[in-house]
């Protein structure tokens, strides 16, 4: 059985992730998301709500499993026994970034393997930080969460 580990924060799931989920599902017989705890980012949601939100979109893919994680994701991936990462890669900036983790990674454990994915031209420009802030300035988010992840967005940030 073919497995990979999504890790990211994921504050909150976007649809440029759901399209990475649905590339590597592709790929791979199991998918473990691995939802980041990392309160440095000081994230809008708590790690629970965020794995919530996951398992809500995929609650019809039985080849996905999505927990939380605290630490290094070296560490993680290790304890699970699965080498190989997927993260997306949206534009040149994230390029520097990706591949700098990815051999950092890599450097702490030889085996350790990143994948990386190209989401959907519709979503190449979308990440989580620009939907927080729409949100806070109470724009239309269909196109760029599903519309349980919006009702959770507005909770966070009534529109006055």
């Amino acid at each position: 059985m073919k497995k990979a580990i999504y890790p990211g924060t994921f504050d909150p799931i976007t649809r440029g992730h759901i399209d990475i989920i649905q590339r590597s599902l592709k790929v791979f017989d199991q998918l473990i998301i691995a939802v980041a705890k990392n309160e440095k980012k000081k994230p809008l949601f708590t790690v629970d709500e965020r794995v919530h939100m996951i398992k809500e979109i995929c609650r019809e893919e039985p080849r996905v499993i999505v927990e939380p994680f605290d630490g290094l994701l070296v560490n993680y991936v290790k304890k699970k026994g699965i080498e190989l990462v997927i993260r997306g890669m949206r534009a040149i900036s994230d390029f520097e970034y990706e591949m700098q983790i990815a051999l950092t990674n890599r450097k702490m454990d030889e085996n350790f393997e990143t994948l990386f994915f190209m989401p959907s031209i519709d979503y190449i420009y979308l990440n989580a930080s620009v939907v927080r802030e729409l949100a806070a300035l109470g724009a239309d988010l269909k196109t760029f969460v599903t519309s349980h992840v919006e009702k959770r967005l507005r909770e966070k940030y009534p529109l006055n």
